[in-house]
């Protein structure tokens, strides 16, 4: 007879768990403010559904993946904010799937005061809501 497997853990577990519950309870609270139905755009690269969500500060575009479950809620200045890109740094955020642009441990400010496009060496795995 076979021993059943040990589960899987990992440094940090706990504090991933309590983050998931987290992203969980935000989204369910997201979703409660809803209007209208959502709408999803796919092609053969990726599968986004988009949803309008009102909050007590207003509305957000709830943009979700459900292949990753990861998801991102945009208040109107922030959706604006994306217009004003260029295709660069677009192509920055795809060559770093599943991570920040700009890591929040600098908030994008580098010691010389600039600002670092693309995230550079300081960039964190992961991410996510």
């Amino acid at each position: 007879m076979t021993a059943a497997p040990e589960p899987l853990r990992w440094e940090g577990e706990d504090v991933d768990a309590a983050a998931a519950r987290r992203a969980a309870a935000e989204r369910d609270a997201l979703l409660r403010g809803a209007r209208g139905e959502a709408i999803t755009i796919a092609n053969e690269f990726a599968e986004v559904r988009v949803l309008r969500v009102d909050t007590r500060n207003g509305s957000r575009l709830l943009i979700e993946s459900p292949k990753s479950g990861q998801w991102v809620a945009l208040d109107p200045l922030e959706m604006e904010a994306l217009t004003w890109q260029n295709t660069a740094t677009f192509s920055a955020m795809i060559g770093n799937p599943f991570g920040p642009l700009i890591p929040d441990s600098t908030a994008g400010v580098i010691t010389d005061g600039s600002v670092r496009e693309g995230g550079g060496s300081e960039t964190v795995e992961g991410g996510s809501q």
